[in-house]
């Protein structure tokens, strides 16, 4: 097994430390300033093809929807994990206050769970960093690193899409419904634990993640839905 070595920078100052996981984004501000590619306009959002997801959380349910047009290699990446059960009873092990948090890796012990193999990363698909989008995590200076954990942006993040280590980091979906749960996950007091840094002092449990129907989505008002 892998040790995985995160570093988060925060934007009032630098706070590394060490942790088995993968590495969340820095937080600073000072990214590079290669082109990348252009923002998704709403025109072509709306020809794309979504997967919508419910994720029940300790704290409530967040809905997502998934663009498998725009970042299809991470969509069915991440709906063969949760195809498979893997999220259920997994945690967010990590919360950064206005910045984002983080889960899919972890039991409510911190043990790391065992992963498929890393997938490619599609941070050039021209969906960006915004508040409520879901992001691939990966290691640091190895762009095609990610397996299952995932992040969620609490707040614009635009530095995360500059290749500051080779590549930025792959957005894959966002959020149609449960903002408030997400801000209230986002607002949890944390403490270092062990290794891990960020950690909820109260646990943050993803109960269940499932697919949602086409006609469950139209009840719930999900399609066309803003985060």
């Amino acid at each position: 097994m892998k040790k995985l070595i995160p570093i988060a920078v925060l934007a009032l100052g630098a706070a590394v430390f060490a942790a088995v996981a993968f590495v969340q984004p820095s937080s600073e501000a000072n990214a590079a300033t290669e082109p990348v590619a252009e923002t998704t306009t709403p025109e072509a959002v709306q020809e794309d093809t979504m997967v919508y997801i419910s994720m029940e959380t300790s704290m409530g349910t967040m809905y997502l929807a998934l663009n498998e047009t725009k970042a299809p290699i991470s969509t069915k990446n991440f709906l063969t994990y949760l195809d498979d059960g893997y999220y259920n009873d997994t945690i967010f092990h990590r919360v950064m206050k206005d910045f984002m948090i983080q889960g899919g890796g972890f039991t409510a012990d911190l043990k790391k769970k065992t992963t498929s193999d890393e997938i490619k990363n599609e941070w050039t698909n021209g969906l960006k960093n915004t508040r409520g989008t879901i992001a691939m995590a990966r290691l640091g200076r190895q762009p095609d690193s990610a397996t299952s954990q995932f992040f969620i942006n609490l707040a614009d993040n635009g530095f995360l899409d500059q290749p500051r280590d080779g590549a930025g980091y792959a957005v894959f979906g966002h959020l149609v419904k449960g903002l408030d749960v997400l801000d209230a996950i986002g607002a949890v007091h944390t403490t270092p634990q062990g290794m891990h840094g960020d950690v909820p002092t109260d646990t943050i449990l993803i109960k269940a993640m499932t697919r949602v129907t086409d006609e469950q989505a139209v009840k719930l008002e999900l399609a066309g839905a803003d985060s």
